[in-house]
C-alpha cells in the first residue's frame, strides 16, 4: 500500500519503494553501518550496493502509519545498540520530513558483521585472516 495524502486539489501517492530508498539512504549514512543486507545466502549475509538499497528494507503502511524493517550489516567493533538507536532516529526523521508519513516503528535486523574494514585498518590485505 502506498502512502496517500488527500489534499484540496487531489491526492499524493508515495510508493513504498520511495520510502524504502529514503530509509536505506538514511541508514547507510550512520557510522558503523557497512551496508544493507540482501538476506542470508548460504548462511552468509550479502552486502548490497547503493543501487539496491531498497532491497534491504521492508515497508508496511496501514491506516496507523509506517512500519519499517531494515536489514543491515555492521562493521566489526561497532556498538550495535548505539548504532541501531541512531539509525532508528535518523530514518524516522527523514521519512516523516520528506513524506509527511507518520513512522510508527523502525525495526533493525543485524544480518552480519563486516570484518574487511577491521583487517584493512590492521594493515593486512583485505580478505586475509
Amino acid at each position: 500500500m502506498d502512502a496517500i495524502q488527500n489534499l484540496e486539489y487531489g491526492e499524493i501517492r508515495i510508493a513504498e519503494d520511495v520510502i524504502a530508498t529514503i530509509a536505506g539512504l538514511s541508514a547507510i549514512e550512520v557510522n558503523g553501518v557497512a551496508g544493507m543486507s540482501g538476506g542470508l545466502v548460504g548462511g552468509i549475509a550479502e552486502i548490497l550496493g547503493r543501487k539496491s538499497l531498497s532491497k534491504g528494507v521492508k515497508v508496511d503502511i496501514n491506516e496507523k502509519g509506517g512500519f519499517i524493517d531494515l536489514y543491515l550489516i555492521v562493521d566489526y567493533g561497532t556498538k550495535i545498540p548505539e548504532v541501531a538507536w541512531e539509525i532508528q532516529d535518523k530514518v524516522k526523521r527523514a521519512i516523516e520530513v520528506m513524506t509527511n508519513l507518520e513512522v510508527i516503528e523502525v525495526n533493525i535486523h543485524v544480518q552480519g558483521v563486516n570484518f574487511l574494514k577491521a583487517t584493512a585498518e590492521e594493515g593486512k590485505p583485505q580478505g586475509t585472516k
